[in-house]
């Protein structure tokens, strides 16, 4: 078998549709907590944690000592099937810390995508509307539904023909748009294309994951609360990437102190395990009849145990304040960059918690970004040793997605090697 990562990458084009983009030529061989070895033996700091699934960290401990005892019982039965406690635990537990009033029920399924459809389903079948209105920039999945509420067309619309319709998008607050012109588009749109009672739900991302680590205002948050209360809409959070402690909070909206009455969870719930879900008003989750939701894997004993297990991890190393802590150290760090003018211009920190991120910029003191670039950095990163992502609509953003349990030390390892690439790159 190969044991090279210029070998596996050739087989993995002959084998492997180009469909599924892989950020770096790097092939995994073991990981630790926010390190990752390759199948050459290369040490790498991970400043990704697979897409903001590992909060907790590569193979914590408690999680896998959860898995292994899950392993020794059963590994599957379809909850349809034969259920299982800690299905119900977990929902119990997650019903629990839900960030809105009134009672709340939970159920499963496998990826963030399944998560924000069935918000929709749970959203229409409750409401008998089928209208959807989603945010410019956002980031909802890609399965078909999903795809069509994701506010960019390419790569995620493009190739793949009609979308499924009644799906509106409008402005999400940025530079050069205010909440009021996002509010000012939702009320044109309410005007033009669909009247407000024809909408079963507004999702929104608190904070926008690939669109760019862009903060929803409280402001637009709470008028969208009000709008939704007026008309009989229903409120889905997209927690997808900022929940489970990423913004220093559970969920990221619980900055903006306004309740939703869905949320849809995946990525951090399980510390990789796949294991995703939706967590509502308990009226609003039971609108839906026998049948109507589930899926063969949905909910699987091993991801239960493994998301129980990052429930306790979560709290017993207080990880909600170790992101506070994380995300000044990187703001402080970027700050710094920012006033710097011998390296490349990059803007101030944005971001919540230890959900930060910040733009390569065209000149210094300025706004406009250096569209592409920001993916030029991560591959110099790697080839340094450092994971790292890009996102935004510009694909100018690098965002840092570090393990809330790596250590500072490593963290500022991972740092040094992106300034050391600013200061590089600007004498090009």
């Amino acid at each position: 078998m190969s044991t090279t990562n210029k070998d596996l990458l050739a087989r993995r084009n002959n084998a492997v549709p180009r469909g599924v983009a892989t950020s770096t030529p790097v092939f995994a061989d073991r990981a630790e907590n926010a390190e990752l070895w390759d199948v050459e033996g290369r040490r790498y700091v991970d400043f990704a944690g697979g897409i903001a699934v590992l909060n907790v960290g590569h193979r914590h401990p408690k999680v896998m000592d959860a898995v292994k005892k899950q392993l020794e019982r059963f590994t599957h039965t379809a909850f349809q099937v034969s259920a299982y406690e800690s299905y119900i635990e977990l929902a119990e537990k997650l019903n629990a810390r839900a960030p809105f009033s009134g009672p709340a029920k939970t159920i499963f399924f496998t990826t963030g995508g399944e998560a924000t459809e069935n918000a929709v389903k749970i959203a229409r079948a409750a409401t008998g509307r089928n209208g959807v209105i989603a945010f410019c920039g956002g980031f909802h999945g890609r399965t078909l539904l999903a795809s069509a509420m994701t506010g960019k067309v390419l790569p995620y619309k493009a190739p793949f023909g009609t979308l499924p319709g009644e799906v509106y998008h409008v402005p999400f607050p940025d530079h050069d748009i205010t909440v009021e012109d996002s509010l000012k588009m939702l009320h044109f749109l309410f005007a033009a294309d669909i009247a407000p009672s024809n909408v079963a739900a507004i999702i929104i991302e608190p904070v926008q994951g690939e669109g760019g680590f862009r903060v929803a205002p409280t402001a637009l948050l709470k008028h969208l609360r009000t709008l939704c209360d007026q008309h009989g809409i229903k409120l889905i959070a997209d927690e997808v990437q900022s929940g489970f402690g990423r913004t220093g909070k559970l969920f990221g909206i619980e900055h903006s102190g306004v309740e939703p009455d869905l949320i849809s969870v995946a990525k951090s719930l399980a510390g990789g395990m796949p294991l995703s879900g939706v967590i509502g008003r308990a009226d609003l989750m039971d609108s839906v009849p026998p049948g109507g939701l589930g899926g063969t894997y949905a909910g699987a004993p091993l991801a239960c145990a493994a998301a129980l297990a990052v429930l306790d991890v979560i709290d017993e190393e207080k990880l909600l304040d170790r992101a506070n802590a994380m995300g000044e150290r990187l703001k402080a760090r970027i700050t710094g960059w920012h006033k710097r003018t011998d390296m490349l211009p990059v803007s101030m920190p944005r971001g919540l918690g230890a959900m930060i991120a910040f733009d390569i910029l065209e000149r210094h003191a300025g706004e406009e970004q250096r569209a592409g670039f920001a993916s030029k950095v991560c591959a110099r990163a790697c080839e340094k040793g450092l994971i790292l992502l890009a996102c935004g609509v510009k694909g100018a953003t690098i965002r840092i997605l570090t393990p809330l349990t790596a250590s500072d030390a490593l963290i500022d390892e991972g740092l040094d090697i992106i300034e050391q690439i600013l200061i590089e790159d600007a004498k090009v």
